[in-house]
């Protein structure tokens, strides 16, 4: 026995042959036929985890009720049965006859398993072979005890590093976004220097563009007088969408119905000269949908895009426009149109500041409404096929509102 015990080698990772081992010294020691090592696992349901001889493939669950391995996990003792057939502990399997049940008990006193040993004729054990049975028993318990402290650790291990990563992820998300704060800041800061300094001698230019708008000029002087005007005037317009853009954004927040807030823009957004001869179709939600939002920066949002869309579509063709609650937590304005599908090349690079395909544009338009909706904690995307068209989506949060 001494000699077996010594040659016991358990590591965790390792256990289906320790208790294999196990197993085969029982059988060896005590001199039976057959001997298994099993684990209580659902409730009336014992798993064989060795035994000395092949079993085949595959998990092999047993029932309890009924049986002598059941009786030694449900009283918790070691059992001694000469012959099965003759006595009311339960039933053997088939074949076997004498029985010998050993309860795997942990530290804690928990009955996790047993060892169970099988012998086709009847025969009685001493109270010598019950002990080395029981030393085993002690043996396995405890392997089985640690290895199970081993799974859970490994469980809490993963759980915690994916916890960390997750962490990990956050920190880096937030620092990014820390970092573009700082930068847009300095940006910002260096941007309304410069917009200062070029709008001085651009507001004396334009003064002068007036002056000679009031006079008379020969045709080819006209032409250039306004196209410096053009120039200009769009030059304006880039600095202080420049300014815009650079800007933190502070939001003025209050509680907003988008149905009702479209709704009051429809009539001005229609006026627009880009939407001129296109059809707007509003399509609002089926009930009241409420965001805590800037009502201007929202505006602005909104008419930045119905521009683009209208500007995407010839006269006569329809710009959708539609509010949609059907997510839980969250409202989706959808703009679409039928116009020319966006490449998915052109697609990653138009919120890019100062990308774009328009002859008099600034780039800047979509990245300020980027900006404006990322402010609100909301979400900006674009998606363009050749079949369903082009849609600009702007996620918000949903607000608590039961007016």
């Amino acid at each position: 026995m001494l000699e077996i015990l010594s040659g016991l080698s358990y590591r965790t990772g390792e256990l289906s042959s320790y208790l294999q081992e196990i197993a085969c010294g029982v059988s060896s020691l005590i001199n039976v036929d057959w001997s298994v090592v099993t684990l209580c696992c659902e409730e009336g349901f014992d798993q064989i985890l060795a035994s000395n001889i092949d079993l085949g493939e595959g998990e092999q669950i047993y029932a309890l009720h009924g049986t002598l391995t059941g009786t030694v996990v449900q009283t918790g003792r070691s059992l001694v049965v000469s012959d099965a057939r003759s006595t009311d502990f339960g039933t053997a399997p088939d074949g076997y006859q004498a029985y010998l049940g050993i309860p795997l008990r942990t530290p804690q006193g928990e009955v996790i398993g047993t060892i169970c040993s099988f012998h086709k004729k009847t025969r009685s054990f001493s109270v010598d072979e019950v002990r080395i049975a029981e030393i085993f028993a002690e043996r396995a318990a405890t392997a089985i005890d640690n290895y199970q402290l081993y799974m859970q650790q490994q469980q809490f291990n993963q759980a915690l590093e994916i916890e960390v990563a997750k962490r990990t992820e956050e920190l880096r998300v937030a620092q990014i976004k820390l970092v573009e704060q700082e930068r847009l800041a300095a940006i910002g800061e260096f941007a309304a220097t410069i917009v200062h300094e070029i709008r001085n001698p651009l507001t004396t230019v334009m003064m002068g563009l007036k002056y000679f708008e009031r006079l008379e000029l020969g045709d080819s002087a006209q032409v250039r007088l306004e196209l410096a005007v053009g120039e200009a005037n769009r030059l304006s317009r880039l600095l202080s969408e420049i300014l815009q853009y650079s800007k933190p954004q502070v939001l003025q927040l209050i509680e907003l119905d988008l149905n009702e807030f479209i709704t009051g823009m429809l009539e001005s957004v229609r006026q627009m000269p880009e939407a001129q001869g296109r059809h707007i179709v509003f399509k609002p939600a089926t009930t009241a949908t409420w965001v805590r939002g800037d009502l201007d920066k929202l505006k602005q949002v909104l008419i930045n895009i119905i521009r683009n869309a209208c500007e995407a579509i010839e006269v006569g063709e329809t710009v959708t426009w539609m509010v949609d609650n059907s997510v839980p937590d969250q409202v989706c304005i959808h703009v679409h149109n039928g116009g020319q599908t966006i490449s998915s090349e052109f697609l990653l690079r138009m919120i890019e500041p100062f990308y774009t395909t328009k002859s008099c544009g600034t780039g800047l338009g979509l990245a300020i409404v980027k900006r404006i909706v990322e402010a609100h904690g909301g979400e900006l995307s674009i998606q363009s096929t050749a079949d369903a068209g082009t849609t600009v989506s702007v996620r918000l949060l949903k607000a608590e509102q039961t007016c």
